[in-house]
C-alpha cells in the first residue's frame, strides 16, 4: 500500500527499467543460477539455525545474542530483496524490472545496509560496557534499553531510507537503463532530467552520519583493547565475544566501501564481472559470514546448535 501510494507521486513517464549487469552471463546462465540458488539456500539455512538457537535457548536471551539474532533476521530481509529477482533474471533473456518493483528493491537493500550498520554499532556499545564497565553492565543494558536499541536500529534506518525514496520519486527521469543487475538509489537518480543537488546533499549527510558511527565504533574498540591489555580475563572475553564482532564489522565496512566507491566513481571501462562483484559484495559476504563467525566462535551458540541438531537426529 505504501509503495502504491508513493508511486502516484512519481512525475516520470518511466514505468520499466532495463538492467544491464547480467548481459555477460547469458551463455552460462544455468551455472550461475545453480551456484546462486545454493548460496541463497546456505544464507537462509545458517541464519535460521542461529535465529532458532537464540530464540529456543533461554541462556542466550542476553543483549549480545539478541543483537546477533537481529543481524541474522536483517540478513534474511536484505537477501530477500536481491536473490529472488536475481534468480529469475538468470532464467530470463530479458532483464527488466517495473518502476514500483525497482523502488521497492532499492528500499529493501539499502534499509538492510543502514540497519546492519546500526545493529553493529549497538553491539560495539554493548561490548564496551561489558568489558570496560562490567559492574555497570546489568544496570545499563536492561531489557528496556535493549528493546529501545532494537527499535531504533530498525525504525530509524527505515525512516532514513523512506526520505531517500521520496527524494527519488519526485525526479522526472529521462532514461530507463540501469548499469547494475539490481536497482540502487544512485543509479535511478543519475537518470533524472533535472537537478539532483538535494539528493546528493542527502546522500552525503547519510555518509557523514555513518562515518561518525564508524568513528564511535573505532573509539569504543580502542577503549576495549586498552582495557584488555590490563587483564587476562578481559583479554579472554575480547577473544571470545569481541573478535567475531570485529571481523563482522570490518568485512561489512570493506564491502560497503567497495560499493560506495564503485557506485559514485566507478568506470564503465571496468570489466562487467568485476563491476558485478564490487556491486554485490555487501549482499553476499555479510549474510553468510555473520552466522558462520558467530556460530563457530561463540561457545554458547555452538553448543546450542549442536544440542538442537542432536534433538533433531533423535
Amino acid at each position: 500500500f505504501i509503495f502504491k501510494l508513493l508511486e502516484t507521486m512519481n512525475s516520470s513517464d518511466v514505468t520499466v527499467f532495463t538492467l544491464h549487469g547480467l548481459n555477460d552471463t547469458r551463455t552460462n546462465k544455468s551455472i550461475f543460477f545453480t551456484f546462486t540458488v545454493l548460496f541463497y539456500l546456505f544464507i537462509i539455512f545458517f541464519n535460521l539455525i542461529l535465529i532458532a538457537a537464540v530464540l529456543l535457548e533461554k541462556s542466550l536471551h542476553e543483549p549480545m545474542y539478541i543483537f546477533i539474532c537481529n543481524l541474522c533476521i536483517n540478513a534474511l530481509y536484505g537477501s530477500a530483496g536481491l536473490y529472488p529477482k536475481l534468480l529469475n533474471d538468470f532464467l530470463s533473456d530479458t532483464h527488466v524490472i517495473s518502476y514500483t518493483a525497482c523502488i521497492t528493491q532499492l528500499f529493501v537493500i539499502y534499509s538492510f545496509v543502514f540497519c546492519e550498520f546500526t545493529i553493529l554499532t549497538m553491539m560495539a556499545f554493548d561490548r564496551y560496557i561489558a568489558i570496560c564497565r562490567p559492574l555497570e553492565y546489568h544496570a545499563v543494558m536492561t531489557p528496556l534499553t535493549v528493546v529501545k536499541f532494537l527499535m531504533f536500529s530498525w525504525l530509524f534506518p527505515l525512516f532514513e531510507m523512506m526520505i531517500a525514496v521520496l527524494l527519488t520519486l519526485r525526479l522526472p527521469l529521462c532514461g530507463s537503463h540501469i548499469d547494475k543487475f539490481y536497482c540502487e538509489n544512485w543509479s535511478v537518480v543519475k537518470l533524472s532530467c533535472v537537478d539532483t543537488t538535494l539528493n546528493n546533499l542527502y546522500g552525503y549527510i547519510l555518509i557523514l552520519k555513518y562515518t561518525v558511527q564508524s568513528l564511535f565504533v573505532i573509539f569504543s574498540y580502542i577503549l576495549i583493547i586498552r582495557t584488555c591489555l590490563m587483564s587476562n580475563e578481559s583479554r579472554k572475553k575480547f577473544m571470545q565475544t569481541c573478535l567475531p564482532h570485529l571481523i563482522t564489522l570490518i568485512s561489512f565496512l570493506v564491502t560497503m566501501l567497495f560499493d560506495v566507491m564503485y557506485t559514485r566513481y566507478g568506470s564503465r571501462n571496468t570489466p562487467q564481472i568485476l563491476r558485478n562483484i564490487m556491486a554485490v559484495e555487501f549482499l553476499v559476504i555479510p549474510p553468510l559470514l555473520n552466522p558462520l563467525i558467530y556460530g563457530l566462535n561463540l561457545t554458547q551458540i555452538r553448543r546450542t546448535v549442536f544440542k538442537l541438531c542432536n534433538r533433531k537426529i533423535k
